[in-house]
């Protein structure tokens, strides 16, 4: 049910992928139906912590949190997945380590936010993600109420970003194994 269109499970060997590739994954992570459900969600949280309060509580509030939080998850995607990985030749898939202890691999998914493959394989700082979440940030200064426009709302819709990506992390490392524990019940 959970997109998970950019994990690579187990492959010792991994070609590049091209620029063309990078957009796609970007649209499907953006467009995958459980992302509606999941922008429902973000946006019903928003109201239940007080958050976004300048939309006010009514039906119509929510769906600008709702507009909002599709903006932001759609912008986010887009720039960690396609737009950065292709400017700066890096890889936007999550390499599953899928072996190791529990610490280890939650680690391990954790650490993903800030190292990543370059095209040509090799290690490097994650600079799509970083970078990418902060330009998503920025450009959300566009679309929010004045009121919600300050420096201390770029830093947190970036680290909510962040916090979010490193959970998708951590879900598309033990995934896999969720999954075969469902296949063989």
């Amino acid at each position: 049910m959970i997109p998970n269109n950019t994990t690579v499970e187990g492959a010792s060997h991994v070609t590049p992928i091209p620029i063309s590739e990078k957009f796609k994954l970007g649209a499907e992570n953006a467009f995958d139906p459980f992302v509606y459900v999941f922008v429902g969600i973000t946006a019903g949280l928003a109201e239940v912590d007080g958050a976004e309060s300048s939309f006010g509580r009514s039906g119509g509030a929510y769906a600008k949190r709702y507009a909002v939080a599709f903006a932001d998850n759609t912008i986010n995607g887009m720039m960690t997945s396609s737009v950065f990985p292709s400017l700066l030749k890096q890889d936007p898939r999550y390499f599953q380590l899928g072996e190791g202890s529990t610490p280890h691999r939650i680690g391990y998914a954790a650490s993903r936010i800030l190292i990543t493959r370059s095209d040509g394989g090799h290690r490097q700082f994650n600079l799509s993600e970083v970078g990418g979440n902060v330009a998503a940030a920025g450009i959300a200064e566009a679309y929010y109420p004045p009121e919600d426009r300050t420096a201390i709302d770029i830093v947190e819709r970036w680290a909510m970003n962040v916090m979010w990506d490193t959970l998708s992390n951590e879900l598309k490392e033990f995934w896999p194994d969720i999954r075969r524990r469902i296949r063989k019940q």
